[in-house]
């Protein structure tokens, strides 16, 4: 591409997407079992009929406990359903709209559904049931901030593969002028699928403890939610080399990163490692350095000033070693 008549050197490969239908599928059994059991785990404290729908702030219209059960499950598995029409027949959409309608759809029927319960728990008739407020405003900013997040994750960054170097060859020739940017990204389907499973039970139990069923304590919803997020971050990488030198970003989001200048690298290079080199899967530190290992074969690893070596496994590694190499040579050739 062409940017103020200096040419970008561009590379990427293939996003891995194992990881991402994992934990969508997760999170479809998931929601679909949260909508099932959240009324009729609390049934014998529910009235039949009950209150699912309010005018203003008091409730004006009733459903039987059943249909107040399948109903958000089968509207549910619609969504589910157009999801994955999406990904399969809009492929210039997907998965960005596919997995924006499973967040944003999940977090709306799973809020309404606790917040229904919650209103009729311990009621006799389904008038009765508590008036509605800041609740529905709390549900609709979640659902919109969890489809706008699900969107921005799903974002793919990177274009088509460039030819990759010969083999052997450490740098490559970049001529004056030309821009160098390289993206790449890898993700573990398996860690990102026990951040999903653990986030879906921190999930319901916080929907639990709205919804009044049971008596949930934050201290065990944060001891569920805390692996969660950290498996997540230390799930995927996208690594960005460019002029600036090197960033490696964490997680969907690419938040938090650690970047790199080029004056604070000595060399970048290939190597073969396994999880049991480096000590296991995710933010690993042991006598080879700190590997962000994700999956087992080539690692783009880099060499700092004060002699540390980061590596992280990512695919296309050769070709990112060779352009980071060719970007610290002219930084010091400018220096010189």
């Amino acid at each position: 591409m062409t940017d103020e008549g200096t040419t970008t050197t561009k590379a990427a490969a293939r996003p891995a997407h194992r990881g991402g239908v994992w934990a969508g599928a997760a999170w479809a059994v998931g929601v679909l079992a949260l909508l099932i059991a959240l009324p009729l785990t609390a049934r014998h404290r529910l009235p039949d009929p009950l209150a699912t729908h309010w005018g203003g702030r008091e409730p004006n219209g009733s459903m039987s406990l059943t249909a107040a059960t399948l109903f958000p499950a089968a509207f549910w598995l619609v969504l589910v359903l157009v999801a994955l029409v999406l990904r399969r027949f809009r492929t210039d959409q997907a998965p960005g709209a596919a997995a924006a309608t499973l967040a944003a759809g999940g977090m709306l029927l799973t809020g309404a559904q606790a917040s229904i319960v919650h209103a009729n728990l311990d009621r006799a008739r389904w008038q009765d049931a508590a008036p509605m407020g800041v609740e529905v405003v709390l549900i609709l900013l979640a659902t919109g901030v969890a489809g706008l997040l699900a969107l921005l994750a799903s974002r793919r960054h990177g274009g088509r593969p460039g030819p990759r170097p010969a083999t052997g060859t450490p740098v490559l020739e970049v001529p004056p002028g030309e821009r160098i940017v390289w993206l790449s990204q890898a993700a573990n389907p398996w860690l990102q699928l026990a951040s999903a499973v653990l986030g879906l039970v921190a999930v319901a139990g916080a929907l639990a403890a709205v919804s009044g069923v049971v008596t949930v304590g934050a201290p065990l919803v944060l001891l569920l939610a805390v692996p969660a997020l950290a498996m997540l971050l230390c799930s995927s990488v996208r690594v960005r080399v460019t002029d600036r030198g090197l960033t490696v970003g964490f997680g969907p989001f690419g938040r938090p990163a650690r970047r790199w200048s080029p004056a604070e690298l000595e060399s970048a290079r290939v190597e073969r490692r396994t999880a049991g080199q480096a000590g296991g899967w995710g933010y690993r530190i042991n006598g080879l350095g700190t590997t962000v290992m994700l999956r087992g074969g080539d690692c783009l690893v880099v060499r700092t000033r004060r002699g540390a070596d980061f590596g992280v496994s990512v695919d296309d590694a050769e070709r990112g070693a060779a352009l980071l190499n060719a970007v610290i040579a002219r930084g010091r050739q400018s220096v010189g």
